[in-house]
């Protein structure tokens, strides 16, 4: 997936020569001089609002994976039960996390970087996808397709499934096996969510 570029703020653009540093050398070595070299803007500007390269990555991880995760949910179709949309976006996304090179670099190259997220503490990531699923899981029980709970406790447990599939595929999945690929996970994913959701 290419990642998406948006020009039409400063803000964006030092988010922007954030990744490309990012793709480049990993967070590790990037360093806010090049950043904002890569920007055009000066250092001072950046210090302003991110006062080191962490929070300015995640800031940048924020603003990827909310795009991944609203790219990935099909348009509204009224005629479609919240179920099937809620299942297709929850698989498209997780597939499109797996793909998306900012998500790729860290991975390969700093994976620390995520831990806190996983283990520690939730992130403003990680709240926004919350706030999509917990909207979408309400119109489910309106309508009657999805299985009537708690919301938020049922958004955070599809967000502890999704990350599941997302983070750790590659120590369960075998590509020389053609029941272990990543796209035979897709389809036990689906089938989960499929069980978890339907009332």
């Amino acid at each position: 997936m290419t990642p998406i570029r948006h020009k039409h703020s400063d803000g964006n653009a030092v988010l922007d020569a954030a990744r490309d540093c990012v793709l480049a050398v990993g967070v590790r070595r990037t360093t806010l001089t090049d950043v904002a070299r890569r920007a055009g803007v000066s250092r001072m500007t950046l210090y302003r609002k991110w006062p080191d390269v962490r929070t300015l990555v995640g800031d940048l991880m924020t603003r990827e994976w909310v795009a991944v995760a609203t790219d990935a949910l099909p348009g509204h179709d009224p005629t479609a039960p919240t179920l099937v949309r809620l299942v297709d976006g929850l698989t498209a996304g997780v597939r499109a996390f797996r793909a998306h090179p900012l998500f790729h670099k860290i991975i390969d190259v700093d994976p620390e970087l995520l831990l806190p997220y996983v283990l520690d503490r939730r992130g403003a990531s990680q709240d926004a996808l919350l706030e999509l699923l917990v909207a979408a899981l309400r119109e489910g029980h309106t309508d009657g397709s999805v299985r009537a709970d708690h919301p938020v406790r049922q958004a955070r447990s599809l967000l502890l499934i999704a990350q599941a599939f997302t983070l750790s595929l590659r120590t369960m999945s075998d590509e020389t096996d053609p029941d272990l690929t990543a796209a035979a996970f897709d389809d036990e994913l689906r089938m989960i969510l499929e069980r978890t959701l339907t009332p």
